[in-house]
């Protein structure tokens, strides 16, 4: 018989993938008419295949590259122009690729006409503060992804297995740095963000980030320390750090810096100072976004196979996953790329 926990671990993947894409504060959300446009004639580019769109498909994604501005400030014409005549922006055709996907996927376009600003629009660009977050992965990746969750919420729990396998499969072309965002009206957020941060203090962050998620049902301050004990920290100090002021300070700062980036829930996600915007397929929309920027910054997306993890047994607490050692980060997460232009 399946444990309440399995249970209810399987509805929030499931609610996940369907329509809880985050744990948001009351009032959030909200869509728009699309409004009408006349018709264009269909475009053909150069290094952008398009053969798998239908007719009505292709006649969209015309009008998008017809109507939208490349993205690099120097060249004040629409992605159409910049690609046929072979401009300098290099970013244009692959925004004209993501366009494709986009329409793809169908998307409304208010979606795709705010996925496109997102991705590509200068002033979408945020300055994140890494201080001494914790973080995996080599300092001069091409992809830098910034996580700001709460180990209580169902969302995160059901995007935690997307990011580590992304991570995983993009080894050595990305850096992953996680960021407390606890809620308030998750009982337990608050007290596993200190306990994280309690044992990132003696280098097992990521040993106590997979303990968290793997027992997120089971988050009370006597369990987690339990789960604190199992992976060998020194539980003296773990308990003097996790109830001190300098890391009730740490979570603070991190969910201040959230408040301050405008965040409406978790996990929200900025991948080289970018906010990803999950549109309904985030598994998809995701491994998109960070192969196209690895792209942008000169690189070739090398995704490597990973094997599927082993199911944990419900009756005993989870073992860690093997993780790389938590490290700091004295910098500002932003996007290497040239600037884009104005959208």
């Amino acid at each position: 018989m399946i444990s309440l926990r399995l249970a209810g671990a399987a509805l929030s993947f499931a609610l996940f993938n369907s329509q809880l894409t985050t744990c948001r504060s009351p009032g959030e959300g909200g869509t728009e008419a699309a409004p009408t446009h006349a018709e264009v004639k269909d475009v053909t580019l150069n290094g952008v295949d398009t053969s798998a769109l239908t007719g009505r498909e292709k006649s969209e994604w015309s009008r998008y590259v017809s109507e939208l501005l490349a993205p690099c400030p120097d060249q004040p014409v629409n992605l159409a122009q910049c690609v046929q005549e072979n401009r300098s922006c290099k970013q244009c055709a692959p925004a004209a690729t993501y366009l494709v996907k986009q329409v793809q996927r169908g998307r409304t376009r208010s979606q795709i006409e705010a996925a496109y600003r997102a991705r590509f629009s200068p002033d979408a660009i945020k300055n994140v503060e890494l201080d001494d977050s914790a973080a995996k992965g080599p300092a001069g990746a091409p992809v830098l992804l910034v996580e700001f969750a709460d180990f209580e919420c169902p969302a995160c729990g059901a995007a935690r297995p997307i990011l580590d396998d992304l991570y995983k499969r993009y080894d050595g072309q990305m850096r992953f740095v996680f960021k407390n965002f606890p809620l308030g009206m998750h009982q337990y957020a608050e007290k596993a963000a200190r306990a994280g941060v309690a044992a990132q203090k003696q280098g097992k962050f990521w040993e106590m980030h997979a303990m968290l998620y793997d027992n997120q049902q089971a988050l009370e301050p006597s369990n987690v320390e339990r789960y604190a004990k199992s992976i060998g920290l020194d539980m003296p100090r773990f308990l003097q750090d996790r109830d001190s002021e300098a890391v009730a300070d740490i979570v603070s700062r991190d969910r201040k810096e959230g408040e301050q980036l405008e965040l409406s829930g978790t996990p929200s996600i900025f991948i080289n100072g970018r906010k990803f915007e999950n549109t309904g397929d985030f598994k998809e929309d995701l491994e998109d976004w960070v192969s196209l920027e690895i792209q942008l910054t000169g690189g070739t997306p090398a995704p490597h196979a990973v094997e599927a993890a082993p199911s944990a047994n419900p009756n005993a607490v989870a073992s860690a996953s093997a993780a790389a050692p938590s490290a700091s980060s004295k910098a500002t997460a932003k996007a290497p790329t040239p600037k884009a232009g104005a959208l």
